[in-house]
């Protein structure tokens, strides 16, 4: 007889088909003498939530603080910072116009830069970073001119002008307008002894760049002003350089060295060697807050098999007569599989979700408890920022989503185990 070379194949039915799951959707719904379990299995799911949820708000905020103060230390210092060898920079305006031939270089402005004491009769005195800057450079820096609270930059000129934070004027008890004194460490030689230099201007303008630390140090005086002030005339501290890609620095720098082999000798000093030592530590205490933040998974994950051994402890007699009415290992392994990482799927989308919306309405949570509370919950003279940033990276909620259901998974297998490894004979001998 002749065989057909293509015999039908055996239906095989779903792996998690409809019975196991029927029986599962029982197992998780609380019944009378059942209530202890329950509630078992809701506060691991509630425990998976919130851990899922404090993990994605505290890696936003983390994220959304390195991005903040990158964007606005880089906005007000440059990208790379180009300094003459040995002494002020004299030829400067050469050095500008050869660095702004570099391909990926945005632009190239001088700047006279140095400490000062500023003070004002009524508020006392501060130390401050001075910055003597062209009023065009000036204004082409949108973190400033983005940022004018009250008076003109255009009044920003000659040598009688500063432009000021907003920090700072509060603390001076200044306005547009008034007058601040700025005294210099290094003074003048005279046959009396060292002098210091003194020397006031008026307020024309007032900034906030939302950095607490920027916005009560810095002032800026126009470049001519501040080469007198800091007695290095004709000449410049450095030249402040922004380029297109700032994850590119290192290569901009080779680029930029080469541009200036033929003029005198310089040091180029890029954004990650000036701020390596604070960025890196903001990256150290992400890492630690996420390895910390995870245990608490983990800890909701051990409570899932903790409450699924309570379930296949209870369970004993309907797992005997399901093995007797013919239930496979199989099928009973996959009843517990599924009640396991039912608790921990749901916990997890619900943590997800509660995540997301508390990190999209970060800020307004936060004034809604001060305001309850009555006390400054984010302070910006700390953490130099004066709102609650928040940026959330899609490839770190699914690394948590999925974290949290391989936990999920792992800590339903040994109940389910244990379930399917029952002897239905002994389970109905000892009820």
């Amino acid at each position: 007889m002749r065989q057909d070379p293509h015999p039908p194949v055996a239906f095989r039915p779903p792996m998690f088909g409809p019975f196991e799951r029927s029986v599962a959707a029982r197992y998780l719904s609380a019944r009378k003498g059942e209530r202890f379990v329950s509630f078992n299995a809701w506060f691991s799911l509630i425990g998976i939530a919130l851990g899922v949820a404090t993990l994605i708000i505290v890696m936003s905020v983390m994220n959304g603080f390195r991005q903040e103060l990158l964007g606005r230390i880089l906005g007000l210092n440059g990208h790379i910072g180009v300094f003459a060898a040995d002494g002020p920079m004299r030829d400067f305006d050469a050095v500008a116009g050869r660095i702004r031939g570099v391909p990926g270089v945005v632009s190239a402005t001088p700047i006279v830069e140095g400490q000062a004491l500023i003070t004002s009769e009524p508020g006392g005195a501060s130390g401050g970073l001075a910055r003597g800057i062209r009023p065009d450079d000036l204004r082409a820096k949108r973190i400033i001119a983005d940022n004018i609270r009250a008076g003109d930059l255009s009044e920003f000129g000659g040598e009688d002008a500063i432009v000021i934070g907003t920090g700072l004027a509060q603390r001076m008890r200044v306005m547009v307008g008034d007058r601040i004194t700025l005294v210099s460490p290094q003074g003048r030689t005279t046959v009396m002894g060292t002098v210091p230099r003194v020397r006031s201007y008026q307020v024309v303008a007032l900034f906030n760049t939302g950095m607490h630390e920027y916005d009560s140090s810095f002032v800026y005086l126009p470049l001519e002003a501040a080469q007198i002030f800091f007695q290095v005339p004709g000449a410049a501290t450095q030249v402040e350089v922004f380029v297109q890609d700032p994850d590119r620095v290192r290569e901009m720098q080779r680029a930029i060295a080469r541009a200036l082999t033929d003029g005198p000798p310089v040091r180029i000093v890029s954004w990650e060697q000036a701020n390596n030592s604070f960025f890196q530590a903001v990256q150290v205490e992400r890492n630690v807050m996420f390895i910390i933040l995870s245990l608490i998974i983990l800890v909701a994950a051990f409570n899932i098999v903790t409450t699924q051994v309570m379930l296949v402890k209870d369970k004993r007699k309907d797992i005997a007569v399901l093995r007797t009415f013919g239930a496979t290992q199989g099928a009973v392994l996959r009843v517990f599989l599924i009640t396991g990482t039912a608790i921990g799927v749901i916990g997890t989308l619900a943590g997800v979700l509660l995540g997301l919306v508390f990190c999209a309405y970060i800020e307004n949570i936060r004034q809604f408890l001060q305001w309850i509370l009555g006390t400054v919950i984010f302070d910006p003279t700390v953490y130099f920022l004066s709102r609650l940033p928040a940026v959330t990276d899609p490839g770190e909620v699914m690394q948590v989503t999925g974290m949290s259901l391989g936990l999920s998974l792992l800590a339903s297998v040994y109940p389910a185990w244990r379930a399917a490894r029952l002897d239905p004979v002994e389970a109905l001998r000892s009820e």
